[in-house]
């Protein structure tokens, strides 16, 4: 098969197409013919060493087709997307023709929508669903704030709190991205100056919840922009992975307000945090309906791996961007 892999850490360039041999389900696997691929930062993080020592073969979702089921519960042929399972860390990952996928992390699917838009949704979609409905407990109603909402995480976070009753206020550093994250449903977006906490206090705003994609850089900042009850959650690291300094709950973590942190990359799956729990179904219905913006805003070839990332880290891409292979 033929296979993107990460011949060395650094950067995009170190992606090259290769030959492999073709994976062979295990007890307890789904092997899938990998149609289209989501692109995420993980990735660029694995391919330039943050993430230590990982698998040759990068990519953390996929949408495909079954090619094999060991079980015998999804047949050849059958429509599925696949997310994390160690996919890219512990084992090569979609990024490739085929890709062995432990069964716990692979979900069929209903949806007729084309291989890229269905690539677009899984990782951004389960793991905010989760930190939003898990971690945050969003009620309808209550005002949420996410800070970094022009990532693709971030605009899934947008686009399901808003479907879901939420005021959601949206924070961007560039003044240009403003009217997209209106356009998805956004109440008040905020320019992210690094001093959010302030912003907030100024315009006289209530912020029940905060989903935080930026992560460390801000993580004082962001606890301080939530009402005295708030709740907060970090799913991301966009600021870069160095740890909160001197981070002293008795200074700076408010009274009364709730701290969690959500990593997808290794738990989504696991008997605590099934994908059962994510109505993957439900939302692609709401993206076919255009009740939720999803479809990817960049589409790449196979052999244009390297321009893709190079894309992702200088921030172009404004949304979710795939790979298709067909």
């Amino acid at each position: 098969m033929k296979a993107i892999v990460i011949s060395a850490h650094g950067g995009p360039e170190v992606l090259a197409v290769t030959d492999l041999p073709d994976p062979v389900a295990a007890t307890g696997e789904v092997l899938i013919r990998v149609r289209a691929f989501g692109l995420n930062h993980a990735e660029a993080y694995m391919r330039s060493g943050a993430w230590g020592q990982v698998a040759a073969v990068p990519g953390i979702e996929c949408a495909g087709l079954v090619e094999a089921d060991p079980s015998g519960r999804l047949p050849a042929g059958t429509r599925v997307v696949a997310i994390l399972g160690g996919m890219g860390r512990t084992r090569n990952g979609s990024y490739a023709e085929l890709v062995s996928v432990p069964a716990t992390n692979v979900v069929a699917v209903n949806s007729r929508l084309p291989w890229a838009d269905l690539a677009a949704v899984p990782e951004v979609y389960a793991t905010a669903y989760s930190a939003l409905h898990g971690n945050l407990a969003l009620k309808a109603g209550e005002t949420l704030l996410v800070r970094g909402a022009t990532s693709s995480l971030g605009q899934a976070a947008v686009n399901l709190a808003v479907h879901h009753g939420a005021t959601v206020l949206a924070t961007t550093r560039e003044p240009a991205h403003a009217p997209l994250l209106k356009e998805l449903g956004a109440a008040e977006v905020l320019i992210d100056d690094g001093r959010l906490a302030a912003e907030v206090g100024r315009r006289g705003l209530a912020v029940d919840a905060l989903l935080d994609i930026v992560g460390n850089a801000v993580l004082r900042d962001s606890l301080g922009a939530v009402g005295p009850r708030g709740r907060v959650c970090q799913v991301g690291f966009l600021g870069g992975f160095s740890p909160v300094a001197d981070f002293d709950p008795i200074a700076d973590l408010p009274s009364g307000v709730q701290l969690s942190f959500f990593g997808s990359a290794f738990v989504l799956g696991t008997p605590a945090f099934p994908l059962s729990d994510v109505p993957l179904d439900e939302i692609y219905a709401q993206v076919e309906a255009g009740v939720l913006r999803a479809r990817p805003t960049r589409v790449f070839r196979f052999d244009e791996i390297v321009e893709a990332h190079r894309v992702m880290e200088a921030g172009r891409a404004v949304g979710k961007m795939v790979v298709a292979l067909d």
